[in-house]
């Protein structure tokens, strides 16, 4: 990477992490009048940065199918198939270092309360075009049927609407997220999380990180035992994703920075990034898995008494990994889709779900991280398995040549 895209790079982590900070201070000390103008500017900003990200999958998942070509279907499942793989084992992860760790540990009984954040004075609503899931299955849907269908001016179009996109996400969405980030901290300041709950569970959280941690050296080790290149050339990248991440709790408010980050990695091409990484952030949430698995253990212990038995965590795992597939990129959006397993498999009542979705709170952001830092392993993954020999590049130059000799024929004479 060019000097100047590593003073990019950095200017985009300090500018997370000052917003951070800022919104710490302000929250500690903020008044209900104060948080009530923040929570206005949290929600307008929010609610521009959830309206693009439909708009992002579509104009990035759609063309880079259309480049892939032969390649399309093949990658789609192994990406789908990866993603249901890494969660499972993270989970799986989880539940063997429970099993070890969690009767060891000294589990509170019991959460401190939180203040209530006030209403936002004023909230402009800018609801998306559509969820992120139909967007993703619009995409795939586009992206098949332009191809199947050879339907080269349309192809041309979602090129352009890439391009559109990439615009809409370098200047647009990236320069207000510090920002954004700086509200959610406030609020979480505000009402004490920062302050009050997460010392009751200081352990555990470190735990759990501390698998993120793991579960993310697994990944990147077999990505690069699989491409044959060097994991860490993805990895030192994924830092300003990791924070954004950190700052917004949401893999689908991080898009566009995980985007941009991948992108500078010199063993990922463009059209393997443009597939991949808007695709794992709807379906790739084994930092979330592992850490709802890992809390469900400890509140079972804390509530009823015993950790669940092996049957019981096996089915719970099995399902969990098919529900993260189908979970919101949103701040929670995890833990709500299990929400029905969490009852139905493990027997929670409703104060054991209570006292899930407030601890799972206390990290949501970091188990969100951990998801989007691992995607850009998948994506290396695909790499060694779709393009090892530099056949997408083949395949790009082909499409490139027949798109240019379309727009010659197609173009009127002068």
């Amino acid at each position: 990477m060019s000097k100047s895209g590593e003073k990019k790079e950095w200017g985009l982590i300090n500018k997370l992490l000052i917003g951070i900070a800022a919104g710490i201070v302000i929250g500690l000390f903020a008044n209900e009048s104060v948080m009530s103008v923040i929570g206005s500017f949290k929600h307008l900003l929010g609610q521009f940065i959830f309206f693009t990200i439909p708009l992002v999958i579509i104009g990035f998942i759609a063309p880079a199918i259309t480049r892939l070509r032969h390649n399309a279907n093949k990658m789609l499942g192994a990406g789908i198939s990866i993603a249901y793989l890494s969660a499972v084992g993270a989970a799986s992860m989880a539940y063997a270092a429970g099993l070890l760790i969690i009767p060891h540990l000294s589990v509170p009984m019991f959460v401190e309360g939180l203040r209530t954040l006030p209403e936002a004075g004023f909230q402009l609503n800018i609801p998306p075009l559509m969820s992120v899931m139909t967007a993703l299955v619009t995409a795939i849907l586009l992206g098949i049927t332009v191809l199947g269908t050879k339907a080269e001016s349309f192809e041309r179009a979602l090129n352009e609407f890439e391009g559109i996109m990439m615009m809409v996400v370098k200047k647009m969405v990236i320069p207000v997220l510090p920002f954004f980030i700086a509200t959610t901290f406030a609020g979480l300041a505000y009402q004490g999380t920062l302050t009050q709950q997460l010392p009751v569970f200081l352990k555990v959280v470190v735990l759990v990180l501390i698998g993120h941690a793991v579960w993310l050296a697994v990944l990147y080790s077999i990505a690069g035992a699989i491409s044959g290149k060097n994991p860490l050339e993805v990895l030192k990248h994924y830092g300003p994703a990791y924070l954004t991440a950190v700052g917004t709790m949401s893999s689908a408010a991080t898009l566009p920075v995980a985007l941009s980050c991948a992108r500078k990695s010199k063993v990922l091409t463009k059209d393997t990034v443009d597939f991949m990484v808007p695709l794992g952030t709807t379906i790739h949430l084994c930092g979330s898995v592992l850490t709802e698995t890992f809390f469900a253990m400890v509140i079972s212990l804390m509530l009823y008494g015993a950790v669940p038995g092996f049957g019981t965590m096996l089915t719970f795992i099995l399902l969990f990994g098919i529900f993260a597939i189908g979970a919101p990129g949103v701040p929670g959006g995890t833990v709500m889709a299990s929400m029905g397993i969490v009852v139905g498999v493990l027997g929670f009542d409703p104060a054991g779900v209570a006292l899930l979705l407030a601890i799972f709170a206390l990290q949501d952001s970091f188990g969100t991280a951990c998801n989007v830092t691992g995607d850009g392993a998948i994506t290396l993954m695909l790499e060694g398995l779709f393009n090892k020999n530099g056949e997408l590049a083949a395949a790009a130059s082909e499409v490139s040549a027949n798109t240019a000799a379309g727009s010659a024929i197609h173009t009127p004479n002068s």
